[in-house]
């Protein structure tokens, strides 16, 4: 990816954005969606992933991530999540990256650190299926951002995102860490959502 932004802030979004849609093609491909071709073996931060390769799935991967960037930047995506439904549209599991860029941060970024704890991430997700939720073969997915603002109106970049339709739980979900870091000016946590045992069944819209 090029990294001709040289802020701080524009050098550590052009990494977390490219280690999204990474991290992003590891979980689906961990879901078991979509039929191992879709997928092929490729070494990224030193760690054998699995990256996306059928047209269509790798362009919305891309195309989603990609679009993060001026606003990881601006420090206005609070968390970006990969959302499982059943076939009701109904979340079942969630993979949640909830993450801050300090905006005040002036020195040099020292990427081979901030991808040294990028990697810690994608090791633990190679081995996060026994925390997963088994999916419905009828079910669907999703890359949600939430914004700590809105952009502006006249930002046409903000166009391109609609507001979700994604039904809330009823109570407060099940979350499960998987992983947490903290490499000034990034802070990152992974953890999965799932509903409580107590949710009702039948969710309003």
């Amino acid at each position: 990816m090029d990294r001709k932004n040289r802020t701080p802030q524009g050098q550590i979004a052009q990494v977390v954005v490219e280690f999204l849609e990474v991290a992003v093609s590891c979980i689906v491909f961990l879901k078991g969606f979509y039929p191992p071709r879709a997928f092929e073996r490729r070494r990224y931060m030193n760690v054998v992933v699995q990256k996306a390769v059928h047209p269509e799935l790798a362009s919305y991967i891309h195309s989603t991530t990609t679009g993060l960037l001026p606003f990881i930047q601006k420090g206005l995506v609070e968390r970006v999540v990969v959302i499982f439904y059943d076939k009701e549209h109904v979340p079942i599991e969630k993979f949640v990256f909830k993450l801050a860029v300090n905006q005040s941060y002036g020195s040099k970024i020292e990427e081979a650190d901030l991808e040294f704890a990028l990697r810690s991430f994608l090791i633990k997700l190679t081995v996060a299926e026994p925390v997963t939720k088994s999916l419905p073969s009828d079910g669907s997915w999703e890359v949600t951002a939430y914004f700590r603002s809105l952009p502006g109106d006249g930002d046409g970049e903000a166009q391109l995102w609609i507001p979700t339709d994604t039904k809330l739980w009823m109570q407060p979900a099940q979350i499960t860490p998987i992983k947490s870091v903290s490499c000034d000016p990034l802070k990152m946590q992974l953890y999965l959502e799932h509903p409580s045992p107590t949710e009702p069944k039948n969710l309003a819209g």
